[in-house]
């Protein structure tokens, strides 16, 4: 909606950040070649990379023949796994290093990041085949409870996985935690409309990623494997804690993801933060709110591993 005003909703903090991803990452980064958008894409992490906490230990290896790497800050039974996002197209072990540290640091829990493959080289469903790959290979690994996440299209693959592990690995997922995902919500609704031309992510920007995710073919159906939104059954699922960005038009998915599994008699929460824009993961150290965003995501991950549910 044209009429969204944004200079309103968002405050000078965050307005700082999101110059300075324009800055470095364009508006029309989708015009230039997976090449360049890559390229751009790890140029602009690298501005915003805060470095790994001390204590922390990290090792890349394989689960499920994936390229992976451990973030370790003590002994834990648990273990994050966490899909980075970027629309299936751009990003990697390196693009969310110190995020991932960094839940690692604070919750002290294992945390293993996947490099799933990447459009258009990889299509769908090679990412969710490399997802769940390195999740089985994880799970056979240490054999212990496993908390999924991610971010944007992480979020998709980590409830992606989550809903494919049921009858396979039943009660092996303790918790997901679902950071502004992209879940497969109704494009004629809610925040496909208001922010569908949001600061740092517009519908448009979102054509391109599923077209490019599809390698041009049509989108699957009732598959939950590339839209969990759409899968016909969410019994069973785990305690889901969605965050999601208010200026953002993927975040009404987390509030529709929330209503489906309660009505299936599941626990989930939704928080859309007020403010926020999509990828303000990195704007923790230049915006309050996105700092108080970012506890929210650590305090989810801590409070699923411990199995407390401390939401209304």
């Amino acid at each position: 909606m044209s009429g969204t005003d944004y200079r309103r909703l968002i405050d000078s903090e965050m307005w700082a950040f999101i110059n300075k991803v324009n800055a470095c990452y364009p508006t029309d980064v989708v015009d230039y070649t997976i090449a360049q958008q890559r390229a751009v894409y790890n140029d602009m992490c690298k501005v915003f990379y805060q470095g790994r906490p001390k204590g922390v230990t990290v090792t890349d290896e394989t689960h499920g023949g994936v390229p992976c790497r451990r973030y370790e800050a003590g002994q834990s039974t648990t273990t994050v796994i966490y899909y980075h996002g970027g629309g299936f197209v751009v990003g990697g072990l390196d693009s969310h290093d110190d995020v991932c540290a960094e839940i690692c640091s604070r919750t002290g829990l294992r945390v293993v990041s996947v490099d799933y493959g990447l459009a258009p080289e990889v299509v769908f469903p090679g990412c969710f085949n490399d997802a769940w790959a390195a999740f089985e290979g994880a799970l056979g690994q240490w054999n212990g409870p496993i908390i999924v996440s991610g971010d944007s299209a992480g979020g998709n693959l980590a409830a992606a996985v989550a809903h494919y592990a049921r009858g396979r690995h039943p009660g092996a997922i303790i918790g997901q935690v679902l950071i502004y995902p992209g879940l497969g919500g109704d494009w004629a609704s809610e925040s496909y409309v208001t922010h569908a031309n949001a600061p740092q992510l517009t519908t448009a920007d979102m054509k391109f990623y599923m077209r490019v995710r599809t390698g041009g073919a049509p989108q699957p159906v009732d598959d939950p494997r590339y839209a969990p939104l759409h899968d016909r059954d969410f019994d069973g699922l785990p305690p889901t804690v969605c965050i999601t960005a208010e200026c953002d038009p993927l975040a009404s998915d987390g509030g529709a993801y929330r209503d489906a599994i309660q009505a299936a008699g599941g626990r989930a929460h939704w928080s859309n933060v007020a403010g926020m824009v999509h990828g303000c993961l990195r704007a923790r150290v230049m915006s309050s709110k996105a700092a108080g965003f970012f506890d929210e995501v650590v305090g989810a991950v801590d409070a699923l591993a411990r199995e407390d549910w401390p939401y209304a």
